[in-house]
């Protein structure tokens, strides 16, 4: 609902407003960014020269299965913000409940049965992020606030955005400016989804333009979540993904943890 939403924003944006000192308490030092607080300045998109503008926080799995207690840490939570706990978890819930029934349109997409995610993706190390762009107050600056990538995961479910700059690129290789409406979640397909379907369904690249002008001078919030397959799950591409057509590009299969953090060295958050 979006009650719900405003509410999780609410304490997100509390929380990004704190002194960065009290803020890097909560950067679980040499975690990869799994859980907690990444400073600014650290996130780097792969093949880029710059480092993104932008800070966030990292919510994981709350139940969690002890046989993925080292690749799903436990989470951290800010006690200045008494309430960020229970409103990211709801946010969280309800995303992943979504992004669940999501799968299911996929798979049955895909020729699969309607369930065919569902135990693949029961303990999924998936992650809420709530990100802070801070606002830009010199005219040249090389960085932007997300260089060009493709998410890791499966699937990534986007809850309005703050402010303008989201930037997708289109077929024709044209970059096209997307602006969510309030009540709008936005679904974009992740490189394990297209590992898995053999690119039947292409990784979405997208990035975070600086706005113009005086609208770089505000803040822009976002919080995606990144739905993820449990960390064991292996991503083996889908027979009825490979033809004549369209040979496997990956005859070695992975498993979800492995590709996460080889990834996760290539964006320098490892």
């Amino acid at each position: 609902s979006q009650d719900l939403i405003d509410g999780a924003y609410n304490a997100f944006v509390r929380f990004f407003a704190l002194p960065t000192d009290i803020k890097k308490q909560y950067h679980v030092a040499g975690g990869g960014g799994a859980r907690g607080y990444t400073p600014f300045g650290v996130e780097t998109a792969k093949d880029s020269k710059y480092f993104d503008l932008k800070e966030f926080w990292h919510v994981g799995r709350e139940v969690r299965d002890e046989k993925y207690a080292e690749a799903m840490p436990a989470n951290v939570w800010p006690t200045e913000v008494p309430e960020f706990r229970d409103r990211a978890l709801a946010l969280y819930g309800a995303l992943d409940a979504l992004g669940s029934r999501m799968l299911s349109a996929l798979a049955l997409h895909l020729g699969l049965p309607e369930r065919f995610f569902a135990d693949k993706t029961n303990n999924g190390n998936s992650i809420l992020r709530p990100i802070h762009y801070p606002p830009i107050t010199t005219d040249d600056v090389p960085n932007v606030r997300a260089g060009a990538h493709e998410d890791i995961n499966l699937i990534t479910l986007l809850v309005g955005a703050s402010a303008e700059g989201l930037q997708v690129l289109s077929r024709k290789g044209e970059w096209v400016p997307y602006t969510a409406e309030a009540d709008t979640i936005v679904v974009n397909i992740g490189d394990m989804l297209q590992r898995l379907t053999n690119h039947v369904l292409p990784s979405t690249t997208h990035r975070v333009v600086n706005p113009p002008g005086e609208k770089a001078r505000q803040p822009r919030y976002s919080t995606p979540f990144f739905l993820h397959p449990n960390p064991d799950f292996v991503i083996d591409v889908l027979p009825n993904c490979v033809s004549a057509d369209n040979p496997s590009r990956y005859p070695e299969p992975i498993t979800a943890q492995g590709y996460l953090e080889e990834r996760l060295r290539e964006i320098k958050l490892k």
